[in-house]
């Protein structure tokens, strides 16, 4: 059984479902490099302090590296600076060392010092080309990043933007292994049903919705300007314009709240703000919905959409999401459009307002079917595999850049 290495920046309720099944499977410690507090929560972009309601630390081992940066935190590269972690992966004998991307000092420590002590280096990011980047710049990040991602051993790429960007930057197939981002699919799908069972669904969708058959979008995530989520109001204002009975929920909090509550109450909009929700409360938001909207203009993957198809949900996405080429089936699982064109926003709306109204089922189902490959076995099976091929490609004197 192989001895595995995890370093990530902080407990994530994401990766939590990852490491305990990695767990049953094979030997693994987790070198966490920062304690992040509820009150730095809140300046992530929370704007609100808090503590996950769901466990985090249970089911596999772990540790805490000193965090010796003088600005600690886990939103710029030198907000984990862990010196020590190279003495920790040298007496600790591992056999692989998994880090989770290269945005943060501690991971670019971690690749080196694998490097140095000739451990087999994985990497789990979720980098795509999407995005609005110079020429110049580009160009200028070509050859250094492309010597950089080809010396690793292998890559667990979370989605197809993520493998296209690896194979970009002449990531080979054979060092490729799909270890989706996945939630906790089961979870956020029991938790819906019961809320659905209990009434709490019916009583929340009246709450939100009033009287009628008004189509409920949701907006779930951080309320800040990456994520325009005023985007969301601008297009449902042009929807009310129509004659269309649509209204909005935004679940979350952030320092944009203030001016939305205020455009909202402007243009006499039916949106309701019920604030931040925990892991344990926001499958019920899901499921009193009809659909997620994600407009962001920057977005890593989008965790969001995965959480509302386990309720049931469609979505509609911004191409900048590097879940859409993924999750986002046009006319069957939601609707893309271009990051920051509202109109086009309200056209994608209104399309799946009509979508819900005459084919419900069909396409409820079609998420079902999608959403089922991006499970924590598939991200497992995926690690496992890059796993074995690192460990083999060593042991045969297999080229790693």
């Amino acid at each position: 059984m192989s001895r595995v290495a995890i370093v990530t920046s902080h407990p994530i309720q994401y990766q939590a479902p990852w490491f305990r099944a990695l767990a049953r499977e094979t030997e693994i410690e987790v070198l966490f490099c920062h304690r992040q507090s509820a009150s730095e929560q809140a300046a992530a972009g929370f704007d609100h302090a808090f503590e996950w309601d769901i466990p985090l630390l249970d089911g596999y081992p772990s540790r805490w590296l000193q965090n010796v940066s003088r600005q600690p935190g886990v939103d710029v590269f030198g907000g984990c600076d862990t010196p020590g972690l190279a003495e920790t992966l040298a007496r600790g004998r591992f056999d692989a060392c998994i880090v989770n991307g290269w945005y943060l000092k501690s991971y670019v420590q971690a690749i080196r010092a694998s490097w140095r002590l000739g451990i087999p280096v994985l990497v789990r990011g979720d980098s795509h080309l999407g995005g609005r980047r110079s020429r110049l710049k580009s160009a200028a990040k070509y050859l250094p990043y492309r010597w950089f991602l080809t010396r690793i051993d292998a890559h667990l790429y979370v989605g197809r933007a993520n493998r296209a960007y690896l194979e970009h930057y002449g990531v080979g197939d054979d060092r490729l292994f799909f270890t989706p981002h996945f939630i906790d699919n089961e979870r956020f799908e029991v938790t819906a049903a019961a809320a659905r069972e209990s009434g709490a669904v019916e009583r929340l969708r009246a709450e939100w919705a009033g009287p009628g058959d008004s189509t409920v979008f949701l907006f779930a995530g951080k309320l800040i300007d990456v994520k325009r989520p005023g985007d969301l109001l601008t297009a449902m204002s042009a929807l009310r314009a129509q004659g269309r009975r649509v209204s909005a929920v935004f679940v979350g909090s952030g320092p944009l709240e203030g001016a939305l509550r205020a455009l909202a109450a402007r243009q006499q909009l039916p949106v309701t703000f019920v604030g931040f929700r925990n892991q344990s409360e926001i499958p019920i938001c899901y499921a009193a919905a009809d659909c997620l909207v994600l407009p962001s203009d920057r977005e890593s993957w989008g965790l969001v959409v995965n959480e509302a198809m386990a309720c049931g949900k469609p979505a509609v996405v911004s191409d900048a999401a590097g879940c859409a080429a993924d999750l986002i089936e046009e006319g069957q699982t939601g609707f893309t459009y271009p990051a920051g064109d509202v109109q086009a926003l309200a056209r994608r709306m209104a399309a799946m307002s009509d979508l819900l109204a005459n084919a419900r089922q069909r396409v409820e189902q079609a998420v079902a079917n999608v959403i089922d490959r991006y499970t924590c076995g598939a991200a497992v099976a995926g690690t496992l595999a890059g796993l074995a091929w690192s460990r083999e490609g060593r042991r045969a004197g297999v080229a790693h850049g």
